[in-house]
């Protein structure tokens, strides 16, 4: 018998049901019970009591390299009733099981490598796998399921508070049992300064939100950048193997916040060097991703598209050239995704399909018209809103431009002059007040239509 490795062991699995590690998924069959050979690092186990879409359970091991003691050995057990994978505590059935280990491994596990000739697609799977999670530490483990190592489990119904009210049927007094509670990192997009921030520096915070990436490091990372993109990758390898819901919107919320950053990019070039060469690593495994959660198509990843073209316009607008590593990786990042997942990537401008009304009634349909992301159109179109009277009475709106906010009155050039020349007599000076009779003598003389075409020009400049 060849030496015993890192193996785990799982009791009591239901027939046909989902397994997997890691990358390695495969529906069970009644002689198996595990995994052996398992490599040294993280690695994620998890079972459906079916192939199919059921709810998946989940535990996160360490194996610690080889030493002169044995090797890690882990024994969990599948509870039908909670549909969850427990550790085995009977101290009988440890013991059995340890003493029957050289059958179990001979006739029982399966090798984490399938097989010689599969040798080199497992070990390439086993070092993705590797590149996805490297910045997953324990202490980031332990933060996030608020547990020790022993159980460092969750489902794919397992989600974080802010996350409540997004799935259906999922509130916080159904987290109990094997539902756990994440802990993920209070990511609030809609206030990214500081307390008591005002004016200049709230609207600076807002459009460059790397005060926000700095305070949740120092709060919950102890100034440890890394551990949130560790968060995200494992939130993308929860999405991944259990199409965990929380992980996927927790995952959007780190991207929006990182790839919204500016100052950052240049104190921190490696942290975004690196989440940029995951992110596209994440895109290479999208496809991978069950029920559709991942969409990567054109149209489906308008999201992504929308961050990553802002991002790269705010990069390139940066001086100096501490943050040249990124831009290539930035660019490496935008050329996959052009060129493997067929995005149409348009600097300043997206594309858009849609008919065209003409002059005489005809419609075409338009193919690749544009728009500056900047312009006010689509969700960020003006709206118009009618005030009553109170309101623009708070807002110092005067009765003559309520009348004509209300399409009661089109007022006329005289007026605008009359209203100019009261409004200038509140500013202290003394000003030459003429009667009508002379203002009518005074006054430019215009026929309807010069007149009408003033007041238009007039109204424009002043609203």
């Amino acid at each position: 018998m060849n030496a015993i490795t890192p193996a785990i062991l799982l009791l009591n699995l239901p027939p046909s049901a989902l397994g997997g590690m890691d990358l390695l998924s495969f529906t069970t069959t009644p002689k198996f019970q595990g995994i052996k050979n398992i490599p040294t690092g993280l690695h994620f186990v998890f079972v459906g009591s079916t192939s199919t879409l059921s709810v998946r359970h989940g535990v996160w091991i360490k194996v610690n390299a080889s030493s002169s003691g044995p090797p890690d050995f882990f024994i969990r057990k599948w509870d039908a009733s909670s549909e969850e994978l427990l550790p085995e505590t009977d101290v009988t059935t440890l013991l059995q099981q340890r003493a029957n280990l050289g059958r179990i491994w001979r006739d029982n596990l399966t090798p984490y490598r399938q097989s010689a000739s599969q040798d080199s697609v497992a070990t390439e799977e086993s070092n993705r796998w590797v590149q996805l999670t490297d910045c997953i530490s324990e202490s980031l483990l332990a933060r996030v399921l608020d547990a020790d190592v022993e159980t460092w489990t969750l489902t794919s119904s397992s989600s974080a508070k802010q996350d409540f009210d997004d799935i259906p049927g999922l509130s916080a007094s159904d987290l109990t049992g094997n539902e756990r509670e994440l802990h993920l990192l209070p990511i609030d997009l809609k206030q990214t300064w500081r307390e008591g921030a005002t004016g200049r520096e709230r609207t600076e915070a807002a459009q460059d939100r790397s005060w926000l990436l700095s305070d949740l490091s120092t709060r919950f990372c102890n100034n440890d950048i890394t551990q949130i993109l560790g968060e995200l990758q494992f939130c993308f390898a929860m999405v991944l193997t259990l199409n965990n819901y929380s992980c996927l919107e927790q995952w959007r919320r780190i991207l929006s916040l990182v790839l919204t950053c500016v100052g950052a990019v240049t104190t921190h070039p490696s942290f975004f060097v690196r989440t940029l060469a995951t992110l596209k690593l994440q895109l290479q495994h999208g496809q991978d991703v069950e029920t559709g959660l991942f969409d990567l198509s054109d149209d489906g990843a308008t999201f992504l598209k929308s961050l990553l073209l802002r991002f790269k316009k705010a990069v390139d607008s940066l001086s100096g050239n501490t943050h040249t590593d990124v831009v290539d990786e930035l660019d490496d990042l935008l050329a996959y995704a052009q060129e493997s997942l067929g995005w149409q990537l348009h600097q300043g401008s997206f594309a858009r399909t849609g008919m065209l009304s003409l002059e005489d009634g005809e419609e075409v349909e338009m193919d690749n018209t544009t728009f500056d992301e900047d312009d006010e159109a689509g969700e960020y179109a003006p709206t118009i809103v009618e005030l009553s009277a109170e309101q623009m009475k708070l807002l110092g709106i005067d009765e003559s431009v309520q009348q004509v906010l209300n399409g009661n009155k089109t007022p006329n050039l005289r007026d605008h002059l009359h209203k100019d020349e009261v409004d200038a007599g509140r500013d202290g000076y003394q000003y030459e007040v003429q009667s009508d009779e002379e203002s009518e003598k005074d006054m430019p003389t215009f026929d309807d239509d010069e007149e009408e075409e003033l007041d238009l020009e007039d109204m424009d400049a002043r609203y």
